[in-house]
C-alpha cells in the first residue's frame, strides 16, 4: 500500500498545480488583483466536480489493507483524511500543493530587501493552490493588520491569567473566547446554507490568524515582560508585526527568522495530532476558533509541539556536562550514555520521513548564514554529523535523521527568545495557516462528520479467532 501511495503522489508532483488539483491557473487581467475570497470563491465549483470526478471513478476503490497492529499503533499510516494543504512524503519531505520547501523559498513574495518567504503567501497557495503575486501578498498582509485588534474582553481575560499558567493554556484560552464574535457561529444560528458555510467560515479564519499576533505578543509581554505592547503598523507584514509585539522588531534577522519559520512550521498534511484535531472538531461545525482552540491542545503535548524545547534541554545538559567545544568522541558518548539510559534523542526521527526533514534543512541554511559561529549552532551540526550513526549502529530508529525540532529552539535562543515555554506558541500561530485553510476547504466542499468505526480488544480477539 505504502509503495502504490507513493507512486502516486510522485505523479502527482510532476504535474503543475493547476493540472494536478483542477485550479485555474490563468490570471485576472483585470488591473485591481482579485482578493483571497474573490479567488477562493471562484474556485469552489470546480473543486466541487473534481471531488464528485475522484469518487464517481475510485470511490469503491480500496486504499489497501487495514491491520490489527495499525489500529493499536495509533492508525500509523492509515490512509483515512483529506487534506488539500500539504503531503509528506517518507522520502522527499512536505510538499506544499505540490511545491517543495526549496520551491517555495525562490518562488513566494518576499519583503523588500528580505530573503525569506512570506508567509502570507503561503497561506495563498495553501488555499488556493497558486503561487500569489507581490500585490496580492501585499493585501494579504494589510488585510490581516487591519483585522488584528483583539476585543477588549480577550485583552483583559489574557491579562488576568496568573503568569504561572502555562503560555499554551493562556493561548488556547484566548483563541476559544474570540468564538465570541464568531461569524459562522452567528450565520449558523440565523439559518445559513449549507453551501454558504464557507462563507463565515473564511472570515473567521482571517479573523484567527490576524489576532495570532496580539495573541501572542500580549502572552509574551505579560509573562516575560513589562506587559505593555506596541500598535499593529498597518504598513507591515504578518511577520514585521508579530516579531514587534514579542520586543524583537528592530531585529531585521529575527524578523526573517519569523517568516521563514512560519513559513515551514505552517503544515505538515492532515494526519498530525495539531491539524487532525482541528479538522476533526471543524467537523462538527465547530467555529475555526473553537476547532483551532483544540488544536493548540493538542500541540501543547510533549510527542507534538514541546518536542523543540526538549531538544534545547538536552543540548544545555549536554553542553554544560562537555563544555564549549567537545570532541566527536565525547559527544558521541554523550548520545550513547542517552540511548542507554532508556531515553530517546530529542530531535531525531520522525513518524512518517525516513531522511532529513527538509524543515531542518531550511533552518541549518539560515544559521549557515546568519550565525555560523555561534557554538550552539556548532554543537547542533556537530550532533548532525554523529547522532545518525549512532542510532543505526544502536538500532534504535527507523528514521536516524533530524526534525524540524532539532534546529528552532537553537535558532530562538540566539536572537534572545530563550522562554522555552513560549517556543510552542510560535509553533501554534504557524499551524493556524495550515488548519484554517483545510476547515475553508471542508466547509466548502460540505465534509461530513468525522465518526471512524472502534473496536474493542475483546472484540478484535473473537473478530480473528479460529481464523489464520
Amino acid at each position: 500500500m505504502a509503495a502504490s501511495l507513493r507512486a502516486a503522489f510522485k505523479y502527482q508532483t510532476r504535474l503543475p498545480v493547476a493540472s494536478r488539483t483542477g485550479f485555474g491557473s490563468v490570471r485576472s487581467m483585470a488591473s485591481k488583483p482579485k482578493t483571497l475570497k474573490e479567488r477562493f470563491s471562484e474556485l469552489i465549483p470546480q473543486e466541487i466536480e473534481n471531488v464528485k470526478a475522484i469518487k464517481a471513478a475510485h470511490g469503491k476503490k480500496a486504499f489497501g489493507q487495514v491491520t490489527v497492529d495499525q489500529v493499536y499503533g495509533g492508525m500509523r499510516g492509515l490512509p483515512a483524511l483529506l487534506w488539500d494543504g500539504s503531503v509528506l512524503d517518507a522520502e522527499e519531505g512536505i510538499r506544499f500543493r505540490g511545491h517543495t520547501i526549496p520551491d517555495i523559498q525562490k518562488a513566494l513574495p518576499k519583503a523588500p530587501g528580505g530573503q525569506e518567504p512570506l508567509p502570507e503567501g503561503l497561506f495563498w497557495l495553501l488555499l488556493t493552490g497558486e503561487i500569489p503575486t507581490e500585490e496580492q501578498v501585499r493585501g494579504l498582509s494589510a488585510e490581516w493588520a487591519a483585522r488584528a485588534t483583539l476585543p477588549s474582553f480577550v485583552e483583559e481575560l489574557i491579562d488576568r491569567c496568573p503568569s504561572t499558567l502555562h503560555p499554551m493554556s493562556q493561548f488556547s484560552l484566548a483563541v476559544t473566547a474570540l468564538n465570541h464574535d464568531s461569524a459562522f457561529a452567528k450565520a449558523y444560528s440565523e439559518g445559513i446554507s449549507k453551501k454558504d458555510y464557507w462563507g463565515p467560515t473564511f472570515e473567521d479564519s482571517m479573523d484567527l490568524i490576524a489576532k495570532l499576533p496580539a495573541i501572542a505578543g500580549r502572552i509574551y509581554r505579560n509573562v516575560y515582560g513589562d506587559g505593555k505592547l506596541p500598535a499593529i503598523d498597518l504598513n507591515k507584514d504578518y511577520s514585521a508585526n508579530l516579531s514587534t509585539l514579542l520586543g524583537f522588531g528592530d531585529n531585521e534577522a529575527f524578523v526573517e527568522l519569523m517568516r521563514l519559520y512560519i513559513t515551514i512550521h505552517s503544515d505538515h498534511e492532515g494526519g498530525n495530532v495539531s491539524a487532525h484535531t482541528g479538522k476533526l472538531v471543524g467537523s462538527a461545525l465547530s467555529d475555526p476558533f473553537l476547532s483551532f482552540a483544540a488544536s493548540l491542545n493538542g500541540l501543547a503535548g510533549p510527542l507534538h509541539g514541546l518536542a523543540n524545547q526538549e531538544v534545547l534541554v538536552w543540548l544545555m545538559k549536554m553542553k554544560k556536562q562537555l563544555g564549549e567545544s567537545p570532541s566527536d568522541e565525547a559527544v558521541r558518548e554523550y548520545i550513547w550514555g542517552t540511548l542507554n539510559s532508556g531515553q530517546v534523542i530529542p530531535g531525531y526521527g520522525h513518524a512518517v520521513l525516513r531522511k532529513t526533514d527538509p524543515r531542518y534543512t531550511a533552518q541549518r541554511e539560515f544559521a549557515q548564514k546568519h550565525l555560523p559561529t555561534d557554538p550552539f549552532f556548532k554543537l547542533v551540526g556537530q550532533i548532525y554529523d554523529i547522532a545518525p550513526k549512532v542510532l543505526l549502529e544502536a538500532g534504535k530508529a527507523k528514521n536516524p535523521w533530524p526534525n524540524v525540532d532539532a534546529h528552532s529552539g537553537v535558532l530562538l535562543t540566539y536572537y534572545g527568545l530563550n522562554q522555552m515555554q513560549f517556543y510552542t506558541v510560535l509553533f501554534g500561530v504557524s499551524r493556524a495557516f495550515g488548519v484554517a485553510a483545510q476547515l475553508c476547504w471542508d466547509r466548502a466542499l460540505g465534509a461530513p462528520l468525522e465518526r471512524p468505526k472502534s473496536y474493542s480488544s475483546a472484540a478484535i480477539k473473537k473478530m480473528f479467532e479460529g481464523k489464520p
